[in-house]
């Protein structure tokens, strides 16, 4: 053993951990006391993912001399066993490690058991009953508890130089106690499903075992990474085989040639799908391939089952409601209502005002003076519950609908699918355009024999976050009855939001000149003025004007994430006007950004986790764009508590990589949502992001008013620049060919 009292020297010291001081989950940095093999007792500090009291430890580093502490141990490296002498396992076990095990109950087991403890309670746990206060059922959950600590600590301490803690704590759910067996034969399968890490990181643990550049297990992981980061992240369901195999190969790191060649291979063995559009062939993975080809089979083959009207039969309907309700529909109105009654899957499409709403109440009387059991639906809750206020009938969320649950892989099930269909007849669905390849095919999975099926978007927005362009493509084939709304009505001509909107759609130069309305512009030559003027709207100018309440109405959107009208710059300011910080209000730094008790958050990615509750009832899951408040923030339990809506969710400080800031959200973020109050930042951000439909999408989120900020000349910009990102999917062919053979 090296002199403890040496300075500046590297150091190997065995010992163990008496007692975790300081411990900060989100950088695993830790003060520790730590009993060396003489007894002497020295304080070490680091990084040490999941520190415990009764730990053995060999720690690599050099001793400091803290001004305020004085000598500690800085750690450099580390390497942790459990304890093997009896002494050490009481110490272990009382520090309630294991859940259930406290230190009367600690002294209990070790009494009984002494150096075996460790052994009976990982593979005896029923031996544990025959002590006194331990039931058959809390000796089950003692053993499940250690087998959780003992395993997720081997995952963690094979993975700590290659990844995070909530990424190993991740992988150790996913594949369970035999992870690091697993992850040693193939660590690319920690690539895969909803926990997976980055390829780049699946690489560093495989190139550090070994494997060769060119195995098979790595390439086909490369063309998979391929695939879902450039391919399912950015939309596409799949890429042109020329692209994927260039892209792959740079990946890689190999010969194109040997890409080629282990691709064909994994084509034959069904492990990748191929597709061929004339000339062209694309691949996909199997299992999207498999959900494009249902759904576009599925599609056509309902459409063709669901009970039909004749057309005297229609007439008569549309004439009674007309009668009843007192009112006459436009002509294409008609005609939407027509086509929802001759066939069993329809779209009905049209920009603001155009009188969608007025058709899905006709619909839903129709259907439900026939006997038809109507439900109504829509991809996110802001939309579902804009979709009740409107037809004053309740509307679920998609998931909610499908009664979502969490599988073992923790990927989405759900409890109605084509064993258990829903009860409903008709499913009318709104802001379709927001719904994804793999939402899309759950809901047409869970729908029964001889359902009608209609979707109701606008497909002038921007296409579904997730991978696809599913309403665009169902329109684009040809073969699902579509009608196209295109007249505006009288009273929402008086409106400068939905005109504004309409000119934009069709390239025309909106009016900004407005000084009453609900549009207005305010002109800033300097971007940089950008900022520091929507915090004065929305802190000064707006609630002055209209009452201090529109403060909670207004969503700032903007197109990009940098720059000086972006999400970055412009949270930063109005999260330091909005909600400055106090003495009251908790704190809690994650990923760069700082989290304080009033801010306005925003989920970044589905999570079919997360607990939450309403009143009485409680339910699973937080999806990507959902917006909530950060109501508590408790060190004591490592918790944040936010409000989305009316659903109160727990936030464990591990998933907080998954919330960002929401005073400012981008047009992506916005979809499928509306507010009452739209901010929209104008200026110079990349040409990708200044398109006429992100412009449109903008601003048809608002629902009272509209404010520009910043140059008159980005919008201008944005509305002739008419370019849309291209989406690779097969779905729109796959229907044509399933139509064809009908």
């Amino acid at each position: 053993m090296a002199d403890v009292g040496a300075k500046g020297e590297n150091e190997v010291i065995k010992g163990t951990i008496e007692n975790v001081v300081y411990y900060n989950e989100s950088n695993d940095y830790a003060v520790l006391e730590v009993s060396l093999e003489n007894n002497l007792l020295i304080t070490a500090v680091g990084t040490m993912p999941i520190p415990f009291e009764g730990e053995c430890v060999v720690l690599t580093g050099k001793w400091g001399y803290h001004k305020e502490f004085g000598k500690q141990f800085v750690i450099e490296s580390f390497e942790k066993t459990l304890p093997k002498e009896t002494e050490g396992i009481l110490q272990y076990l009382s520090s309630r490690t294991v859940k259930g095990v406290g230190p009367a109950t600690a002294k209990k087991i070790v009494e009984r058991f002494g150096e075996d403890t460790f052994e009976v309670i990982e593979t005896h746990p029923e031996w544990l009953a025959d002590i006194p206060g331990i039931t058959m059922k809390k000796a089950a959950a003692i053993s499940e508890s250690f087998l959780e600590q003992n395993g997720l600590r081997d995952v963690v301490m094979f993975c700590k130089d290659y990844m995070t803690i909530p990424e190993a704590t991740k992988i150790y759910k996913r594949l369970g106690s035999g992870a690091v067996g697993i992850i040693m034969r193939n660590p690319y399968v920690l690539c895969e499903g909803e926990g997976g890490i980055s390829f780049t990181q699946a690489d560093n643990i495989a190139m550090s075992l070994g494997f060769e550049p060119d195995c098979s297990y790595r390439v086909r992981s490369g063309i998979e990474y391929v695939l879902n980061y450039n391919a399912l992240a950015n939309g596409h369901t799949c890429l042109p085989k020329d692209k994927l195999i260039a892209a792959a190969t740079e990946t890689l790191g190999i010969s194109s040639e040997a890409v080629r060649q282990k691709l064909e291979r994994f084509i034959k063995l069904d492990e990748f799908s191929e597709y061929s559009i004339a000339d062209d062939k694309y691949v996909m993975t199997s299992d999207t391939a498999t959900m494009e080809d249902y759904l576009a089979k599925r599609l056509i083959h309902m459409d063709s089952r669901a009970a039909k009207f004749s057309v005297g039969d229609i007439e008569s309907i549309i004439e009674n409601l007309e009668a009843r309700i007192g009112i006459t529909y436009e002509r294409l109105q008609k005609r939407a209502i027509y086509e929802a009654l001759v066939g069993g899957v329809m779209i009905i499409t049209g920009g603001p005002g155009t009188g969608k709403t007025t058709i899905v109440k006709a619909l839903i009387s129709i259907f439900t003076g026939l006997g038809q059991k109507v439900v109504l639906a829509a991809p996110t809750g802001r939309a579902a519950k804009r979709m009740s206020e409107a037809t004053s009938e309740e509307a679920k969320t998609i998931h909610r609908m499908l009664e979502m649950e969490k599988g073992n892989d923790l990927e989405m099930r759900f409890g109605r699918n084509a064993v258990n269909p829903l009860d409903e007849n008709v499913c009318i669905v709104d802001e379709a355009s927001m719904i994804d390849i793999n939402l899309m095919q759950a809901l047409v999975r869970a729908l029964k024999r001889g359902s009608r099926l209609i979707l109701i978007g606008d497909a002038n927005q921007l296409p579904s976050v997730g991978a696809g362009n599913v309403l665009t493509d169902l329109i684009g084939s040809g073969a699902i009855r579509t009608v196209c709304l295109t007249e505006i009505f009288r009273q929402s001509k008086e409106s400068l939001i939905i005109t504004n909107a309409h000119k934009i759609n069709n390239g025309e130069k909106p009016n900004l000149a407005s000084v009453g309305g609900d549009f207005f512009f305010v002109s800033r030559g300097f971007e940089r003025d950008i900022p520091s003027t929507v915090a004065s709207l929305i802190t000064e100018r707006l609630p002055k004007s209209y009452g201090k309440a529109i403060k909670d109405s207004i969503q700032v959107i903007t197109p990009s994430k940098k720059g000086f009208g972006g999400v970055e710059a412009l949270n930063t300011e109005l999260q330091s006007k909005m909600n400055p910080p106090a003495r009251n209000k908790a704190e809690k730094s994650a990923h760069g950004t700082l989290f304080r008790v009033g801010d306005r958050v925003m989920q970044t990615v589905n999570n079919y986790e997360i607990e939450w509750t309403k009143g009485y009832s409680e339910g699973m899951g937080i999806f990507n764009g959902d917006i909530g408040t950060i109501e508590s923030i408790s060190f004591e339990n490592s918790v944040m508590e936010i409000r989305f809506d009316d659903r109160l969710a727990k936030y464990g400080f591990d998933l907080l990589d998954e919330l960002e800031l929401a005073y400012a959200i981008t047009v992506h973020k916005s979809q499928g949502s509306e507010y009452p109050v739209v901010i929209i930042p104008m200026y110079s951000c990349p040409p990708m992001l200044m398109t006429r439909n992100l412009l449109y999408t903008a601003v048809t989120r608002a629902k009272k008013m509209v404010i520009m900020v910043g140059r008159a000349d980005m919008v201008m910009k944005m509305v002739e620049n008419k370019s849309e990102i291209l989406r690779y999917t097969t779905l729109k062919e796959r229907i044509k060919e399933y139509f064809e053979r009908a």
